[in-house]
């Protein structure tokens, strides 16, 4: 699965390939599914495989790589070019999920620009073409998740693990054979430069602000609209007793750092560092990765610079993993774009940020954001140096760090965790469609109605139930019942007001008010 770490694309002699069709992605396993239930409840309302199609692409490469190697965006210009036409000029209905979203939305300015870079639909293809997009699950502005997945292959589920059982976990065979592997495999997958956080401190927050704060993490649910008040006063009443987190401390080296007032920090830069191997044996050569030369100096620098926010933690890539984001960063971008005329913006890495690109002139679309809420999701980490440094990565999470001021705090096994799906904080999913894009901003010109749709967390009641009808979570959502209804209304003809609009459980109106985002 690993790519050649020099392009980006296949390594000599070895060729892996996407499935096509609709058993592409209908289950990750038996049993398991992920499109499943979404293909057959649309089966049942008159759709089969002319008229509905699974774009199935390598999300291991990068968007632009997808069109030079497989000619995948091609592919699914003119799948949908042939459905709209066959079907008597009805528009198509584009249904993404998870990094599905930002691929989309790749492809939304692909499609109109000019070849040889783009596929010369012209200005008004999608206003022909698209009918609804309804982005599940879409990290617009990246996860959290992904910066730590990068730094040191880890997660919440790995932290937790290596809680529950440390021995288990610092076993070398467990750590040499899988977490060195799987950094040495994930950083040669350009994609994953698509999810590090965009829009640095002014999205995600500095030092001592950030768009959640306050927020607590609530076992309270509500089914409707009318018992969303009730929810947020529940809340607002306890985080009047509880300290708030500074989410916008991405990672902090000790918990201290993390809940220290900025003006208490000393850091050291970095970047200056002498960077050197750490040592001269060859035993770890199966594994190799960037760490390896990086040098003690180097480690040491990281750690002692304490904190890193949105905008820092591009720096910490670039210098831990130079090769990986001198690769991946020309194909993507994080920022937010001053001034969208720059002619600088035609170019395809700025696609799928949608803080550095236009939606397309098409009034007529829609664009809905259809995400769980109710599960703690990975917002920021409390990280330690590992105990050894030779052959490991040398940073891990902190897996002793955890809330002590209340039993509901927001700071468990080094993770701190806020609203989402257990994967995209709502801020991410959310935010273009409560703000960034609500209404004729320079981001959305010609005003493409969007619409907000939460779907609250409940688990399955019984073993009946599988994985829930009333799931948030990333993937389970697909199963969910009521995401189910909303899609196959839209499919069937429905607009986003005959759904009622937006559907909101969570704060992400309140929490996108606080962002300073020039409209």
């Amino acid at each position: 699965m690993s790519l050649d770490n020099e392009t980006g694309l296949d390594p000599l002699g070895i060729r892996v390939r996407p499935v096509t069709g609709l058993v592409a992605a209908d289950y990750f396993a038996p049993g398991y599914f992920v499109w499943a239930v979404l293909i057959a409840n649309l089966a049942h309302i008159g759709y089969e495989e002319k008229n509905m199609y699974m774009a199935a692409y390598d999300w291991r490469i990068s968007f632009q790589n997808t069109e030079v190697r497989d000619q995948t965006l091609s592919q699914i210009k003119s799948k949908i070019e042939l459905m709209v036409a066959t079907s008597g000029g009805k528009k198509a209905v584009i249904v993404p999920h998870s990094m599905g979203a930002l691929y989309f939305l790749h492809f939304l300015k692909w499609v109109e620009a000019p070849a040889p870079m783009g596929g010369g639909g012209g200005p008004d293809w999608c206003s022909k073409h698209i009918k609804a997009v309804m982005n599940i699950g879409g990290p617009f502005l990246g996860v959290p998740k992904a910066v730590a997945g990068l730094f040191s292959a880890e997660a919440k589920d790995i932290a937790a693990a290596r809680a529950i059982a440390p021995g288990f976990l610092d076993n070398d065979m467990f750590r040499r054979q899988t977490l060195l592997h799987v950094m040495k495999m994930s950083r040669t997958w350009d994609s994953t430069m698509s999810m590090i956080p965009k829009g640095g401190e002014t999205i995600w927050g500095d030092l001592d602000w950030s768009p959640e704060e306050c927020h607590v993490p609530s076992k309270r649910r509500q089914i409707n609209n009318d018992t969303q008040v009730a929810r947020q006063d529940e809340t607002g009443s306890l985080g009047s007793q509880l300290k708030s987190a500074y989410y916008g401390r991405l990672i902090s080296f000790g918990k201290d750092v993390a809940e220290a007032k900025s003006s208490e920090i000393v850091r050291i830069e970095f970047q200056d560092a002498i960077k050197g191997r750490n040592f001269a044996n060859n035993t770890c050569r199966d594994v190799w990765t960037e760490y390896h030369d990086m040098g003690i100096e180097g480690v040491r620098a990281v750690a002692e610079h304490k904190v890193y926010t949105a905008g820092s933690v591009l720096d910490l890539l670039h210098f831990v993993a130079p090769k990986m984001m001198a690769r991946g960063c020309a194909h993507f971008s994080h920022g937010i774009a001053d001034n969208l005329d720059d002619p600088k913006y035609k170019h395809y890495k700025y696609w799928s940020n949608p803080l550095e690109t236009r939606l397309p002139n098409a009034p007529g679309m829609e664009i809905f954001s259809m995400y769980g809420v109710g599960i703690p999701t990975e917002r920021a980490y409390v990280y330690e140096l590992s105990s050894s440094t030779e052959c490991y990565i040398p940073f891990q999470i902190d897996t002793s760090a955890d809330s002590s001021e209340d039993e509901e705090g927001c700071l468990k096994d080094g993770v701190y965790t806020v609203e989402g799906d257990e994967t995209v904080p709502a801020l991410s999913a959310g935010f273009m469609c409560a703000k960034g894009w609500r209404g004729k901003t320079r981001f959305n010109p010609s005003g493409i109605r969007t619409y907000i749709r939460e779907y609250d967390h409940s688990p399955p009641a019984n073993l009946l139930e599988g994985r829930g009808t009333q799931s948030g979570a990333h993937v389970d959502i697909m199963g969910n019942f009521a995401l189910i209804e909303d899609v196959l209304r839209v499919a069937a003809g429905a607009t986003g007001e005959d759904l009622g609009g937006d559907r909101v459980y969570s704060d992400i109106f309140k929490w996108s008010e606080k962002i300073n985002l020039h409209l």
